[in-house]
C-alpha cells in the first residue's frame, strides 16, 4: 500500500453506487470533527488515487481510505473509518475476525452492490456541507 499519498483521511468510493453513497452520508453525518474528505473514483483525483492503489477506476471492487498515512482496502477500510467515529469505536473488536473471512464477506457485498442496492446514472450530488469535504 502507499505511504506517500499527499493527503490523509481521504475516503475513495464509487460515486454511482447507491450503497457506497449512503456509506459516505453515514460517515459524514457521524464524523463530527469533519476529519474525513471524500472522493469518487469517477473524479480525476479519485481515479488517480485508485490507480495508485491498484484499483481499476473502470471496474472498482473496493472502497479505500488513506488514514494515518496508510492505505486501507476492503474490510480494513470500512473498519478503520468506523473505528474513528464517536460511538463506533467498539468496531475495533472486529479486527480480531480473521482478515480472509472479513474480506470474503466484503467482496460478496461489493460484487453484488449494484444488484442489491442499485446504481445511479451519475455520481451523487452532495449537499452543501458534504460538498465542502469532497475532493474532485
Amino acid at each position: 500500500m502507499t505511504n506517500n499519498w499527499p493527503d490523509d483521511d481521504v475516503i475513495l468510493f464509487d460515486g454511482v453506487c447507491v450503497f457506497c453513497s449512503r456509506w459516505v452520508h453515514f460517515v459524514s453525518t457521524r464524523d463530527i470533527d469533519k476529519r474525513f474528505h471524500f472522493t469518487t473514483i469517477q473524479s480525476p483525483y479519485g481515479a488517480r488515487l485508485a490507480r495508485t492503489l491498484g484499483i481499476d477506476p473502470g471496474d472498482p471492487d473496493t472502497n479505500a481510505v488513506i488514514h494515518g498515512g496508510k492505505a486501507h482496502l476492503q474490510s480494513d477500510a470500512a473498519l478503520t473509518v468506523l473505528s474513528t467515529l464517536p460511538r463506533w469505536r467498539w468496531v475495533r473488536a472486529l479486527f480480531w475476525v480473521p482478515k480472509p473471512l472479513r474480506d470474503a464477506v466484503y467482496r460478496l457485498i461489493a460484487r453484488n452492490r449494484y444488484r442489491i442496492f442499485g446504481k445511479y446514472d451519475a455520481c451523487m450530488v452532495p449537499d452543501a456541507d458534504l460538498r465542502a469535504r469532497v475532493i474532485e
